[in-house]
């Protein structure tokens, strides 16, 4: 799949680190949509089928845990590849993130911006060749 053609919904609350991965996601060639908290990265989700979300867990509305869970749940955009991207980087919750279909659990403190770019390019070329 070519940059150009790939979709991804940033599903993250704090409004300069949407920014930030949304200009360099856009710099490198993607598609690029953003959402502000839970219930409308989940209703964008169903509307945009994104190719891959990158989730926070810490959101309004719902957090990161209800919409995967209801991402999962739901036919249409249950196979669409979820990366969770929180500062909770407790077992607990990278299990519970896994259990509930992520494909990846990245902590934002110990994780910089290029390893996620990375993190997506992989991603995608395992789901979309």
């Amino acid at each position: 799949m070519e940059k150009k053609d790939a979709k991804i919904l940033i599903v993250e609350d704090d409004i300069m680190l949407n920014k930030i991965y949304q200009t360099k996601l856009t710099l490198l060639g993607y598609q690029v949509l953003a959402a502000y908290d839970g219930d409308e990265g989940l209703t964008m989700m169903g509307e945009h089928q994104p190719h891959l979300v990158l989730l926070d867990l810490m959101l309004p509305k719902k957090n990161g845990f209800e919409v995967l869970e209801a991402a999962k749940q739901d036919v249409k955009i249950s196979r669409i590849p979820v990366i969770i991207l929180s500062n909770l980087g407790q077992g607990g919750d990278i299990q519970k993130g896994m259990e509930l279909g992520a494909v990846d659990f990245l902590v934002k403190s110990n994780v910089k911006l290029e390893a996620v770019v990375d993190k997506i390019g992989i991603v995608l070329q395992k789901y979309y060749g």
